[in-house]
């Protein structure tokens, strides 16, 4: 409302200079008839400014309605979205959220065995494709606990930051970038290498460059720091 306030204020300050020097003139005139003709163009200024300024005064309360339903889209869209069991708070960051969903558990370990909780609570914003259990469970018996070992915490943070792009890129904007590609969009992940995001029966793929293609189950679980998508395979550079 500080906007509106100030819209209000700025209006009748412009007209009040108007004013103001119109009387300055007036004082300051030794020439009767110029101050004659001075009077006569404030009381006419005055009239039909005064309309002008009732007619922008009433435009306030309708720029105060456009942007408390601007506001109120935006808490639309950043609404909380349940995973895993639990609901995804958008005032929480992206670590915050997922040690609840009972879906991550081992994306959860495996940020912690790289070190990456700090990075992924920090601001950002992050875009995370984030696998579940049940898309680590895809991958080749014992490739999950070979990652997990320390002496191959390099290569285990190379996979995860696989999965993370740098800013908040929500289903909107993906779909827009892929339509711009003409049907595919290349993302550079935080780990250097691209991803290709595609749309098919309505739905968000992605692809990594092995070929593997991971569908989007969950858009837009809004995060404090960014925005995840929940996707059914692990991606692999």
């Amino acid at each position: 409302m500080n906007n509106i306030s100030a819209l209000a204020e700025s209006v009748i300050r412009q007209n009040l200079l108007d004013i103001i020097l119109a009387a300055n003139i007036f004082r300051d005139c030794k020439n009767q008839k110029t101050k004659a003709a001075v009077h006569d163009y404030v009381k006419q200024f005055s009239n039909n400014q005064k309309n002008k300024i009732m007619k922008r005064i009433l435009l306030i309360p309708v720029l105060a309605v456009a942007m408390i339903a601007g506001n109120s889209m935006t808490t639309y869209a950043q609404k909380t979205v349940m995973v895993g069991g639990a609901a995804m708070y958008p005032t929480k960051n992206i670590v915050e959220n997922a040690v609840n969903s009972k879906d991550h558990t081992t994306l959860v370990a495996a940020v912690k065995a790289a070190g990456l909780v700090e990075t992924l609570s920090s601001p950002g914003p992050f875009t995370v494709f984030a696998p579940t259990n049940e898309a680590f469970n895809k991958l080749p018996a014992g490739t999950v606990d070979n990652l997990l070992k320390p002496e191959n915490k390099s290569r285990l943070s190379g996979v995860l930051t696989y999965h993370v792009v740098s800013g908040t890129m929500d289903s909107k904007m993906l779909m827009a970038k892929i339509k711009e590609g003409g049907g595919k969009a290349m993302l550079k992940t935080v780990q250097g290498e691209d991803l290709t995001i595609m749309e098919k029966g309505k739905k968000l793929w992605v692809k990594d460059s092995q070929g593997n293609v991971a569908q989007v189950t969950i858009k837009d679980v809004y995060q404090k720091n960014g925005v995840i998508h929940v996707i059914d395979k692990v991606l692999m550079p």
